[in-house]
């Protein structure tokens, strides 16, 4: 009996140092049915050639390009309207997975009844090598740990789109995966990750993720768009956000 179809949704965008090895780790899996849907945001290097190249022979992956930059949530829709599979996953176009990641997370799921579920992942750079460095989440995750802390890895998230329906990619410009994983907890109540590392997470210079002021003010625009808290209560939100970030959070991150 063959296994469900499992549709990944790859943003891309000027990543032509990384995209090679993104879909290599693809078709490494030893899941093999799966769909790769790339939607490039209008690249200005040779990412777009890089992918059709690699696309050549491998019908499993799907190339659309965008004629205009539009961010990273027009890209991740226009993938998810084009999705056939029953499972949704996510992998950005600069972080790898493991070759059981998809085989492991699917028969997780499977095993256990559940429409959604994660893994651990660990942090490398720019250079592909290890930062020693796993980072993992309570093993029955809360919506109320997850509002004041993203522990879902996107690289690691996959969603049944035959429970949820396919999931729009949120307007807010940036952390639209904590608020995807907000919006399937919030219909779920809890979330439990396969508890062992499947992914390799890049970490750039100077990306959104590094920058630690950046990422304060798109996790308050989170609390005040998204949620539609008042200022004051957003503020509030925020300092929960800060006390988990600098007492809770550090718990979950091993040095291997």
């Amino acid at each position: 009996m063959e296994k469900p179809l499992v549709s990944i949704i790859t943003p891309s965008f000027n990543s032509e140092k990384f995209i090679i090895q993104t879909i290599q780790s693809v078709q490494n899996q030893t899941y093999k049915n799966w769909e790769m849907i790339i939607v490039d945001d209008a690249s200005t290097d040779k990412t777009t050639s890089i992918i059709k190249e690699m696309a050549i022979g491998e019908e499993r992956i799907r190339f659309i390009q965008l004629s205009k930059n539009s961010g990273t949530g027009i890209a991740r829709n226009t993938a998810l309207n084009e999705a056939k599979g029953k499972y949704i996953a996510f992998l950005d176009a600069d972080d790898l997975w493991k070759p059981q990641k998809l085989d492991k997370q699917i028969d997780f799921l499977v095993q256990h009844n559940l429409p959604f579920t994660f893994s651990f992942y660990e942090c490398i750079n720019e250079k592909g090598e290890t930062l020693s460095r796993r980072v993992e989440a309570p093993k029955n995750l809360s919506y109320v740990q997850l509002f004041f802390c993203n522990y879902v890895g996107n690289l690691t998230g996959i969603y049944d789109a035959d429970y949820f329906g396919k999931i729009a990619v949120t307007s807010i410009r940036k952390r639209q995966d904590w608020v995807l994983w907000l919006t399937i907890l919030k219909k779920i109540k809890n979330a439990n990750p396969v508890p062992e590392s499947l992914a390799y997470y890049r970490i750039r210079k100077n990306s959104i993720s590094a920058s630690k002021f950046d990422l304060l003010k798109h996790n308050f625009a989170v609390y005040s768009t998204f949620h539609e808290h008042s200022v004051a209560v957003s503020l509030l939100c925020m300092i929960g956000f800060l006390a988990t970030q600098l007492i809770i959070k550090p718990q979950y991150t091993k040095n291997l």
